[in-house]
């Protein structure tokens, strides 16, 4: 039987309909450390219902106790074991495959150096302390000595693994370089790719499993290249929300592992019930809207929210063939922004 491609309806909000939100941070609460309007307000009310609230993030530099105390800054409930990093999910894959105590040195800043100590691991900066493996996550003071001495140690045959391999940040200025793209650097230099532990990849989204104990767990996220992959990938429901990095075109023209459960312009589609989207004589509609193909080409009529009108629209280019838009959608999107 295969999947129905389109956006999911759910009748009750889904800050009861799921027991956890795995919530990804820049980009759905804040964006480059300025919160987002109305997200902390969003979390209060979805945590009143009875959902929990976890912090799941691919940065590996902040601390968990300095994540939490810059989301109670700006108004959202959070203490330092809410908060699960890419830093955490690295050393608990390098505590699986190193002895109690081994070295490893460190590309990075204070996040992986006390995720490694909470697992009995021993962080050290150069070569010279003959490091069993390599972690690398994003700092802003990762230097050109730091990624010298990582890809020493991985030529010499330490193990290399990365917090996570996104390849930008999201800013107020806009993209910038994230660890994704820091870590070409040692990989190029040795020939070693290395073993990555957050989003995309299973071993975040399983660390967040474990430290919240999560049984219908719903990630909510930015991004559809890591946060809703990610979901994919473990079979998990997602809710991809438009205040970061992925806007409507991404969302219309995104791949079958990229596509979420919901869509929702923010954290407040936490709070509601997500409307049915409905499909006759090959229209989709949701609400005011209905999109349908036509050729190659995405139409969409009516009026109303934005995000329904997204909805409908994904609907209509996710069903049946993910290649049927192509790049025909752009005079439907536009219909959105009337």
């Amino acid at each position: 039987m295969t999947e129905d491609p389109r956006p999911r309806g759910s009748q009750e909000p889904l800050d009861t309909a799921y027991d956890v939100a795995l919530l990804d941070l820049d980009g759905v609460v804040y964006l480059g450390g300025t919160a987002i309007p109305g997200a902390a307000e969003a979390l209060r009310k979805a945590a009143a219902a009875g959902m929990r609230l976890a912090y799941v993030t691919n940065n590996a530099f902040r601390t968990p106790a300095a994540i939490a105390a810059l989301l109670t800054g700006f108004g959202a409930p959070a203490s330092p074991q809410d908060v699960v990093t890419s830093a955490q999910a690295a050393a608990r894959l390098l505590a699986e495959r190193l002895p109690a105590g081994a070295p490893v040195l460190v590309i990075g800043g204070s996040g992986l150096r006390m995720a490694l100590r909470e697992r009995g691991l021993r962080p050290v900066s150069t070569a010279s302390d003959q490091p069993q493996a390599v972690v690398q996550g994003y700092s802003p003071d990762v230097s050109y000595s730091m990624l010298a001495e990582g890809g020493l140690a991985v030529a010499a045959g330490a193990l290399f693994v990365a917090s996570n391999g996104d390849l930008t940040l999201p800013s107020r200025r806009g993209r910038q370089p994230g660890n994704g793209s820091l870590i070409q650097v040692v990989a190029t230099a040795t020939g070693v790719q290395p073993l990555v532990a957050g989003k995309p990849e299973p071993p975040l989204h399983r660390e967040s499993v474990l430290r919240t104990g999560a049984r219908h767990p719903l990630v909510v996220g930015d991004r559809l290249d890591t946060d809703i992959e990610g979901a994919h990938r473990v079979g998990t429901d997602s809710m991809l929300v438009l205040t970061g990095v992925t806007g409507p075109a991404e969302a219309v023209a995104a791949p079958p592992s990229q596509r979420p459960t919901y869509l929702a312009e923010d954290l407040t589609g936490l709070l509601e019930p997500h409307p049915e989207i409905s499909v006759e004589d090959g229209a989709f509609g949701c609400r005011g809207w209905t999109a349908r193909m036509r050729g190659d080409q995405l139409e969409l009529d009516g009026d109303g929210e934005r995000i329904d009108g997204l909805r409908a629209l994904c609907a209509a280019a996710w069903n049946p063939d993910p290649a049927a838009a192509g790049s025909g959608f752009q005079a439907a999107l536009q219909s959105l922004e009337r």
